[in-house]
């Protein structure tokens, strides 16, 4: 069997390469994302492994469908990027539901400390020899609201993480989890009172701009916005629009980011960054933009290696499909 890997990087190769080799799959790996410009490079192939950054809108299903291709391997847990409509009775997609909780929990928090102690500023100073540290005061979590969107297996390390900080958790979910011990709210109450809010949920039609200049207006002064889920829960020009007001927001820690697609895991140091909103954000003295890097743990990335070719098994094998996601 031929997986062809989409918009792959050296250290995919790292993880899947020993699988592959002892699972007797033919690999080939492609630094170039899954569109309708380079759906062509999968003929001949069984699957395609794809990832978060790939367009799979219903041209390039309908062609990986002509060229007999039987399954879309997901290596994340997200699949906003994939029109499962088109996919539904032409191909099967699968993808990896969780692979390391705590390593997004625990990066989101990293962000927010970085934002709230100021060690992104300090780190620039200090290797400048300049050992000031006017202007990098932060405050203390402890006894502060914490308010997580999103409760599954990422929100839920994040309250944990919370937790251990002394603060008290609020949470808002469209499902709620009865056997968790936290506290539920409507999302006005959670903009209202908490301190910091941190974004969990998964990009459906509901949770797209939640946070928005209308729901930036019901939250305090000074709120720390964590997002390390998906860039489109946050209308960005209205976010640039509160950081320009001075002392607004306390901070923005953002491991996503809208439009992501065409800059982020890529190396534009050497471009003029056409992206203007991008370029003002990273601006503010208060914001930190990682590149979707959340995940990037060696535990983390093991796992979604081992389940990644534990679907494509299944699917050639003709077995139950447990990672499949339908329309």
């Amino acid at each position: 069997m031929k997986i062809l890997f989409y918009n792959a990087k050296p250290y995919d190769k790292v993880w899947f390469e020993p699988l592959a080799e002892k699972m007797n799959y033919k690999i080939k790996f492609s630094s170039i994302r899954l569109n309708s410009d380079s759906v062509g490079l999968a003929h001949g192939y069984d699957a395609v492994c794809a990832f978060v950054n790939d367009d799979i809108d219903k041209e390039v299903i309908e062609r990986l469908a002509e060229m007999n291709v039987k399954g879309i391997l997901m290596r994340c847990a997200g699949y906003n990027n994939v029109d499962l409509k088109a996919a539904e009775g032409k191909i099967k997609v699968l993808r990896v539901p969780s692979y390391s909780p705590q390593a997004v929990a625990e990066f989101a928090v990293a962000l927010l400390m970085s934002v709230n102690r100021k060690t992104h500023r300090a780190y620039v100073r200090t290797r400048e020899f300049n050992m000031n540290i006017n202007g990098l005061m932060g405050e203390d979590l402890y006894k502060k609201t914490a308010g997580i969107i999103g409760t599954g297996k990422i929100g839920q390390a994040m309250i944990q993480i919370m937790k251990g900080f002394g603060m008290r958790v609020l949470a808002y979910d469209v499902y709620q989890n009865p056997d968790l011990d936290v506290e539920y709210v409507s999302l006005d109450e959670l903009f209202k009172e908490s301190d910091v809010i941190s974004l969990h949920c998964p990009l459906t039609e509901d949770t797209k701009y939640i946070v928005n200049e209308e729901s930036i207006n019901k939250m305090k002064t000074g709120v720390y916005i964590i997002n390390t889920s998906r860039g489109q829960l946050i209308k960005t020009e209205d976010l640039l629009e509160a950081l320009k007001i001075p002392g607004r927001l306390g901070g923005v820690g953002l491991d996503v980011y809208e439009e992501e697609d065409e800059v982020f895991y890529e190396d534009k140091s050497n471009e003029v960054m056409t992206d203007e909103i991008l370029a003002r954000l990273v601006t503010f003295p208060n914001v930190v933009v990682t590149s979707h890097q959340g995940y990037f743990t060696k535990e983390a990335m093991e796992a979604i290696a081992n389940v990644t070719m534990e679907n494509a098994r299944a699917l050639f094998s003709g077995e139950e499909l447990v990672n499949e996601v339908k329309a």
